[in-house]
């Protein structure tokens, strides 16, 4: 993910070549590759133009929390406004705020 984020910022990485049946792919065509092109505008979008990197490993542990945010808090409209992990609904309770992704976004939750 590193190199590839690296890749469209214009870091000089060797390109990906990512293929789609016998055809190869171009890095940087979203025509071509939608779902890739999408995410990877949404980590740069919602997180790493927000956080300076202090190296691979920081890198990597905040696109670890990125991940988990993306797949367990964040509800998404295609799957009714429900997280790919889905979790129970909370009716009873205090509502606080959790930070994630190091204050980028905050969860409410009921405790």
């Amino acid at each position: 993910m590193a190199r590839v984020l690296a890749q469209t910022t214009g870091a000089s990485h060797p390109p990906l070549l990512v293929t789609r049946g016998d055809k190869p792919i171009a890095p940087g065509s979203p025509w071509q590759n939608c779902f890739a092109e999408r995410l990877i505008g949404s980590i740069r979008r919602e997180c790493a133009d927000h956080v300076v990197a202090l190296g691979e490993q920081h890198l990597r542990e905040v696109l670890k929390s990125y991940a988990s945010d993306y797949n367990t808090a964040r509800t998404h409209r295609s799957l009714a406004k429900d997280a790919p992990l889905t979790r129970p609904v909370q009716r009873i309770g205090r509502i606080v705020s959790h930070a994630l992704v190091g204050g980028l976004h905050h969860q409410y939750v009921r405790i």
